[in-house]
């Protein structure tokens, strides 16, 4: 894990009102503090004074080299990190979190683990098409639209499980199997067993945060399309959950595209500027007037 920090000057950020300093950034799966939704989103939330920093989960980015273990989907306790890394960075600033889908994963896990009790300064979550079934998700990957999907994410995750055994050769296996055709062999192989699960289906029914859902107390949004083409919208609605969640779904938005209309933001990057206008309201909710400008696929 692998936090990067970019902000203004002290001074600057003590002039945003109502004391909303700070942004933690999760980027999603094969993602990194470099990923360009994380970039372009940092670059606005800094021209706006807010403290941002950008977490690189197990494996990635910056964060390549420092773990023996890959990432999975319940290592909420490296989200727990961050934040109480920043809160000692900076005791008197509030908290934000943005996710991008497997990010989301893991804060709806920590969420749904401590209840109540607050992680370092957490004030409130907006996560974008985070997982919350695993297993809907692998079933999708089987079908016919599914599958690009599922090749590319094994082509890309098979790369850094390899990186990872040549930086610690003491994890890896004694013959080095050929690369898996399916993610979830993937997970069958390395990430179930490195993370101590007896089986792959032991370990997507331990970490899909959708059961836990209702367990959750503390304010997130969560935002979804109805066309997103990897992660499945419909189970979000089969799991019940606490009044501090509100779920979000637009008709368009593909993953993590959400592309407007143009002229009716700065730029076209809907999704950004709905970002911004939900860490400036203060609210934990996103309003009618943020959501009324539809959003095209990508």
């Amino acid at each position: 894990m692998n936090v990067q920090e970019k902000h203004l000057s002290q001074d600057r950020s003590e002039l945003l009102p109502g004391g909303r300093l700070g942004v933690l950034l999760i980027h999603g799966l094969t993602g990194c503090h470099e990923s360009s939704y994380m970039w372009r989103l940092t670059e606005k939330l800094v021209a706006c004074n807010y403290r941002v920093f950008r977490l690189d989960m197990r494996g990635c980015g910056a964060g390549e080299g420092l773990a023996r273990l890959p990432n999975h989907c319940g290592r909420s306790a490296d989200v727990a990190a961050a934040l109480n890394y920043i809160a000692e960075l900076y005791s008197d600033s509030p908290t934000s979190v943005v996710t991008f889908s497997l990010g989301g994963t893991l804060t709806l896990n920590l969420l749904a683990e401590v209840g109540e009790t607050r992680v370092g300064n957490f004030e409130r979550a907006l996560m974008i098409c985070p997982p919350v079934d695993l297993f809907s998700i692998e079933r999708h990957f089987r079908t016919f639209f599914g599958r690009r999907y599922d090749k590319f994410f094994v082509r890309t995750v098979w790369e850094q499980i390899l990186r990872r055994w040549r930086l610690f050769p003491e994890t890896a296996p004694q013959v080095i199997p050929p690369r898996p055709e399916k993610l979830r062999d993937i997970d069958e192989l390395v990430i179930a067993p490195s993370g101590g699960f007896s089986s792959v289906e032991d370990y997507y029914a331990k970490t899909q945060p959708g059961p836990k859902l209702a367990a959750v107390r503390q304010p997130v949004t969560i935002l979804f399309s109805q066309d997103d083409p990897v992660v499945p919208f419909a189970p979000l609605l089969n799991y019940p959950v606490g009044p501090s969640i509100e779920k979000v779904i637009t008709s368009h938005g593909g993953h993590l595209g959400f592309l407007g209309k143009p002229g009716l933001d700065a730029d076209i990057r809907w999704l950004d500027w709905r970002i911004l206008e939900w860490l400036e309201s203060g609210e934990s909710t996103l309003s009618s007037r943020q959501l009324a400008q539809s959003s095209c696929s990508v």
